[in-house]
């Protein structure tokens, strides 16, 4: 599967995007992942969401304010953002996994990583 993120941009702090995730296959195979690296940083988890049941799990920093969800129907995530912050700048990847330990936030466990999308917050 081939994974193709979009949505990013200019944005305010304060103010919301929504990333999209779009698939060459069939995403209710796999759980996907958002994940982001901002310049000289590592790069880290953001959201998943359960391949199945549509469980979501997300980092700390942005519990509350990022909403990850699904359409199987169109092989696409979202990452909806609210209440953004200057740190949330980074460039946002999406990926799939197999793992059972999908939840854990590690980027090991996750593959077929897109190009990613930029996102800028501005104070």
């Amino acid at each position: 599967v081939q994974l193709q993120a979009s949505g990013g941009g200019l944005v305010e702090a304060g103010g919301s995007l929504r990333l999209s995730c779009a698939a060459t296959g069939r995403i209710a195979n796999y759980h996907m992942g958002w994940f982001r690296q901002a310049p000289g940083r590592e790069r880290e988890f953001v959201a998943a969401i359960h391949r199945s049941n549509g469980t979501p799990k997300y980092a700390d920093s942005v519990k509350g304010r990022f909403t990850v969800s699904k359409s199987n129907v169109k092989n696409t995530v979202y990452l909806q953002m609210s209440s953004l912050k200057p740190e949330d700048t980074a460039v946002y990847y999406c990926a799939t996994s197999s793992s059972v330990q999908w939840y854990s936030g590690s980027d090991s466990l996750y593959n077929n990583w897109g190009p990613g999308t930029l996102v800028t917050v501005s104070s």
